[in-house]
């Protein structure tokens, strides 16, 4: 299945690597939902007065059926590292909305029966 992805890089100058990477993390997404609506993907290096490297910050949005997950909490020096740790955290909650949504989560059974 083609997920409708929506890529935007601010500042920072377009990268066919970046958004290939990306294309490649999106595709793979869809073996844990077959019904994605949309995935918009912003990676962007915010400008700071820092000594040190810069820190790229991405931001998913995901739409499924149902829900809308995001994961905006992966900043790493490297791009493709802060790729990588954001789409592990979207795919970790897309995998928890499928188990919720086939019924899979366990439930704790009564004390003493």
């Amino acid at each position: 299945m083609q997920i409708p992805l929506q890529i935007n890089l601010k500042d920072m100058p377009q990268s066919e690597a970046v958004e290939s990477r990306i294309r490649e993390k999106a595709d793979k997404l869809s073996r844990f939902h077959d019904k994605i609506i949309s995935c918009r993907v912003v990676v962007e290096s915010p400008q700071r007065h820092q000594h040190q490297g810069k820190l790229y910050s991405v931001h998913i949005d995901l739409s499924v059926p149902g829900a809308e997950l995001v994961a905006n909490r992966a900043q790493d020096e490297d791009v493709y590292v802060a790729i990588r740790d954001a789409f592990g955290a979207i795919t970790r909650q897309l995998e928890d909305f499928s188990r919720r949504q086939r019924g899979d989560v366990k439930s704790h059974s009564a004390p003493g029966t």
